[in-house]
């Protein structure tokens, strides 16, 4: 039984995990060396978000991306929650597809997909709500045709035309 003053927990006691992850979110053995943590309390502006994500994303890095939509998610206002939740389950959907999890996969595709449904029309900061939709389908179509291996899923593109900082 591990003794619970061994955890890892940050300065208000919550418990932490400080293993180094791999880029899809897998924790590493200690000592090795992974990727650096996206951190909880860094709260970009929409925009920033938003390029951050897409740059994570382009580079493979879909675990990454999720943690910097989840942040957005969680300070966003409270009538764009439910849009910034839905491009993170997007993001982890991709994640779960590389790790080979065809079912969470599927799952988190269509939670962000339905999520994003009801901003079709309405999408700020050029989130393009319509086009993630009709690529999340796409991508649910590919898992559904694997064969219980991991597979790579292209990236979403976030907005409308080019990235939030080149508007």
């Amino acid at each position: 039984m591990t003794d619970i003053s061994d955890r890892d927990r940050d300065i208000h006691g919550k418990a932490r995990n400080a293993r180094p992850r791999d880029q899809l979110g897998r924790p590493l053995p200690r000592g090795q060396i992974g990727v650096p943590p996206w951190p909880e309390n860094l709260t970009l502006t929409p925009e920033k978000s938003l390029s951050t994500a897409q740059a994570l994303l382009d580079r493979g890095r879909p675990f990454q991306a999720h943690e910097v939509l989840e942040t957005a998610w969680k300070s966003a206002p409270a009538a764009d929650r439910g849009l910034w939740k839905g491009l993170a389950q997007l993001a982890v959907g991709v994640t779960h597809a590389a790790r080979g999890n065809l079912p969470g996969a599927d799952a988190l595709l269509r939670r962000g997909r339905e999520a994003l449904r009801s901003y079709q029309d309405s999408a700020p900061h050029h989130i393009d709500a319509s086009g993630l939709s009709e690529w999340a389908t796409r991508s649910l179509q590919r898992v559904a045709a694997a064969d219980d291996h991991p597979i790579i899923i292209s990236a979403p593109r976030l907005c409308r035309t080019n990235t939030p900082d080149q508007l």
